[in-house]
């Protein structure tokens, strides 16, 4: 099943390319880590693509949207019909996931994982698994088929943009009332309490904070999500584009691609993509801290740190195409940067 298979054919990092790129960074004229995450990033990406400076120009964030139905629990500032309206601003080129992708070259694609409404436009991929998930606070937010379908339809829309030559990938998410879920998925596999870890999402009020935390601590009392299993979790307390977006993250590593972590609902797939194939996260970048408290919890789980701190928590996948100009900063250090013996600068000291 593409499942397993693509859990097979994630590698172990290339450990001979990292030594060959740490060395190098030895060599260029700074002392040797003074550039910080640039020179661990660049290690990173040796590893992961095998090459010590690979060409990463063809870059795509994928964007994936769907509904939920905790959602009508009043979880949320919004109302449910703004995914879809946000979707269609998407597809037409004016959100914020847009002009931000315009301006480090990167392509949007958008991917329906279940809107609670079908949307009939070309540009638009669909990965349907039904319209919208169930509410989570009353049973499992959707059957383990679900789940795995979910996850299959990430994994075939991060081919489908490596196959038509992306080099990089980015992960972004859509849908109102999804830090509900990714609340839930972190308490599952972190077991902190709902109230450390959940925050205010779209700006909501204090009643409505009360009813979140509430929805996640019947959630995880209710369904008893297994955090031996990810797919166990995703079912019973997940989202479509949670499972889209874990199946982005595994499809990439499975092509030796590199795939960019936006916040703190791509770090709920990267938590369900690490419970299903723990080698996949070497090939996760993570690229901002969230403004979601529970955030840097998942980060500290996933053991990554992120490149910038910018108190964003948009989603669409903002942030993690502002690392993309990082990560070209980082690989045109290595391309362009003197070394020693070039530039005929003393070492003493600096490796």
């Amino acid at each position: 099943m593409l499942l397993e298979k693509t859990i097979e054919g994630i590698r172990e990092l290339d450990r001979e390319a990292m030594e060959r790129a740490c060395e190098h960074q030895k060599n260029l004229i700074k002392p040797f880590g003074s550039l910080g995450l640039l020179e661990d990033v660049a290690v990173k990406i040796a590893g992961i693509t095998g090459e010590l400076s690979p060409d990463l120009a063809k870059k795509a964030v994928i964007t994936c949207a769907a509904d939920h139905g905790v959602a009508a629990k009043g979880v949320s500032a919004a109302e449910q019909e703004v995914t879809i309206q946000m979707l269609i601003g998407m597809l037409n080129g004016g959100a914020a996931i847009n002009v931000l992708s315009r301006h480090v070259g990167a392509e949007v694609v958008c991917v329906d994982f279940g809107v609670k409404r079908a949307v009939d436009d070309p540009h638009l991929v669909v990965k349907r698994v039904g319209p919208g998930t169930a509410d989570l606070s009353e049973g499992p937010a959707m059957t383990r088929e679900q789940a795995r379908a979910a996850v299959e339809g990430g994994i075939e829309a991060a081919i489908e943009q490596i196959d038509k030559g992306v080099q990089i990938l980015a992960t972004g998410d859509l849908g109102i009332g999804n830090t509900t879920p990714s609340s839930a998925v972190l308490a599952a596999f972190s077991g902190f309490p709902a109230d450390l870890i959940i925050g205010k999402g779209t700006g909501i009020s204090p009643d409505a904070l009360k009813r979140k935390i509430n929805a996640v601590e019947q959630a995880i009392k209710i369904n008893k999500p297994d955090s031996r299993d990810g797919l166990d979790v995703l079912a019973k307390v997940g989202g479509f584009e949670i499972g889209g977006i874990a199946g982005v993250i595994l499809g990439a590593a499975s092509r030796g691609v590199p795939v960019v972590i936006d916040g703190f609902i791509s770090g709920a797939g990267a938590m369900i993509a690490k419970a299903l194939a723990p080698r996949s996260v070497d090939y996760m970048i993570a690229s901002h801290l969230s403004e979601e408290p529970g955030h840097k919890i998942m980060l500290s789980w996933l053991g990554l740190k992120p490149m910038l701190h910018m108190n964003m928590r948009l989603g669409e996948g903002t942030g993690a195409v502002l690392a993309f100009n990082l990560i070209d900063a980082a690989l045109k250090i290595v391309r362009e940067m003197a070394t020693f013996d070039s530039a005929g600068v003393s070492d003493a000291g600096l490796r």
